[in-house]
């Protein structure tokens, strides 16, 4: 069994913040997966289901975030799980906006929600930090996670949000490199070359046919004709 938690802040206020964007990577999975009703349980909301072979449990914990290692230790202690079967989603500001990148183990570089797992449980998870971009300044970062997706930000979150959902199964199989490739199938498709519209008769360049030069008659071809006449 996997668990997939995804961190934020509970409450409709933030539901649309960049900071809650675990959280929205985790409902996109549920509903496309057909995970079962959300229902409180461990200090947040839970909801189960089957990626491909494998049983996964979501969580969104309700404690905010910077107290979310007590929801994810409650569930991590119920279920008997070991830390390589638990998978963060999370905010990243070191990462542009819309990328994404999968890690196992490390440090928290200063996430308050991952400070909090560190706390209770250690370091040795898996995470998937999604890209938020960086608003310049340390000082404007507090009100730049905690402020809404941008409508031009809809640009490159929904098919973040769509690559996640289609490498859910990989994912939860334990290949991150598969995942990281189906993301980037939605979030940088591959071009089409254009093909070359076939030629009409009309586009076809047509060559005058000319009529061969007369060969000139010689001397005695003109001395056959006299005879003739």
């Amino acid at each position: 069994m996997k668990l997939f938690v995804g961190l934020g802040n509970p409450g409709p206020d933030y539901a649309g913040h960049r900071h809650n964007i675990g959280f929205m990577a985790l409902e996109r999975i549920a509903a496309d997966h057909g995970f079962g009703p959300w229902r409180k349980a461990h200090h947040g909301v839970m909801a189960e289901g089957r990626l491909g072979g494998e049983k996964v449990a979501l969580l969104k914990p309700e404690t905010f975030m910077n107290l979310s290692g007590q929801a994810v230790h409650a569930a991590v202690a119920f279920y008997k799980l070991p830390l390589a079967d638990v998978v963060v989603f999370h905010d990243e500001l070191d990462l542009a906006a819309g990328k994404l990148r999968t890690k196992m183990g490390g440090g928290h570089a200063g996430h308050n929600g991952l400070r909090s797992i560190h706390a209770h449980l250690g370091e040795g998870y898996g995470r998937v930090r999604l890209g938020i971009g960086h608003p310049g300044h340390k000082d404007a970062v507090a009100g730049y996670v905690l402020h809404d997706f941008s409508k031009a930000d809809r640009d490159w979150l929904d098919p973040l949000l769509d690559g996640i959902s289609d490498g859910a199964v990989t994912l939860a199989s334990g290949d991150a490199a598969g995942f990281l490739n189906l993301v980037a199938l939605r979030v940088s498709p591959p071009r089409k070359t254009p093909r070359a519209a076939p030629e009409t008769l009309a586009q076809v360049p047509i060559k005058p046919v000319q009529d061969p030069a007369p060969s000139p008659l010689t001397a005695l071809q003109k001395l056959a004709q006299k005879f003739r006449a």
